[in-house]
């Protein structure tokens, strides 16, 4: 079975060599490109499971770049890693294609975990039903979404949070049961990339779909698209 591909796009020579040996240690296949036009030809040429993306890059700034390898590779999960801590940011990034991110600095142990994780639910066999709600219809053994008859193209991630809410429509499923599905049983850190993809879902399925926000619980996929 061949090993994942793991691209990390990163400028600073010591911190890119740390992550290239510590990721080869882990038996992965992985690869660095230290520039934005680097890393788009890499991956082209090679296209990665998961990228490991720097936002400070000097010659392509890193939320378009996060947006054109998003473009170029729908399937591939981005874990972005920043030094920014503004919220902002983090935001911009998500939305802009990013799966994930970490702060800097992190430690290796916790960036491997969540790198394993969110590529064990990328392999991950589907469930064998087809569910329908209203106007979406979401294939789960094909991972596709149509809406009204016309596919939506959604992100790895966004379709197995699309997967979990849709299941279950009608009921409440917590931010904790839906981090422990979508994300990992043993995630810790911020959770802002829950809202983001839920934001880009509610963009992405307009009027066929309702998501209700329930504050301080979860969310509700409601059975009509007129549902409170």
């Amino acid at each position: 079975m061949p090993r994942e591909r793991i691209l990390i796009v990163e400028d600073d020579s010591v911190i890119g060599a740390e992550l290239l040996k510590a990721l080869s240690a882990s038996g992965y296949d992985a690869a660095l490109a230290t520039s934005g036009r680097a890393s788009v030809a890499d991956a082209l040429a090679h296209p990665p499971d998961l990228i490991l993306l720097d936002l400070g890059l000097p010659d392509i700034e890193g939320v378009e770049l996060c947006r054109r390898l998003r473009a170029d590779l729908p399937q591939a999960v981005i874990v972005v890693l920043t030094a920014r801590t503004e919220e902002f940011e983090v935001v911009v990034a998500l939305d802009a294609g990013a799966d994930d991110y970490l702060t800097k600095p992190f430690r290796l142990t916790e960036l491997v975990a969540r790198i394993r994780a969110h590529l064990r639910r990328q392999s991950a066999v589907p469930g064998d039903s087809v569910v329908s709600v209203g106007q979406v219809r979401v294939d789960l053994p094909a991972r596709r979404v149509h809406a009204a008859g016309a596919e939506v193209l959604l992100r790895p991630k966004e379709f197995d949070l699309l997967a979990a809410l849709v299941t279950r429509a009608g009921e409440v499923v917590t931010r904790e049961q839906l981090m422990d599905e979508v994300w990992d049983e043993n995630w810790f850190g911020p959770t802002k990339t829950l809202d983001v993809h839920v934001s880009t879902l509610r963009r992405k399925l307009g009027s066929y779909a309702h998501i209700t926000t329930l504050r301080g619980r979860g969310y509700r996929y409601e059975r009509d698209a007129d549902g409170e």
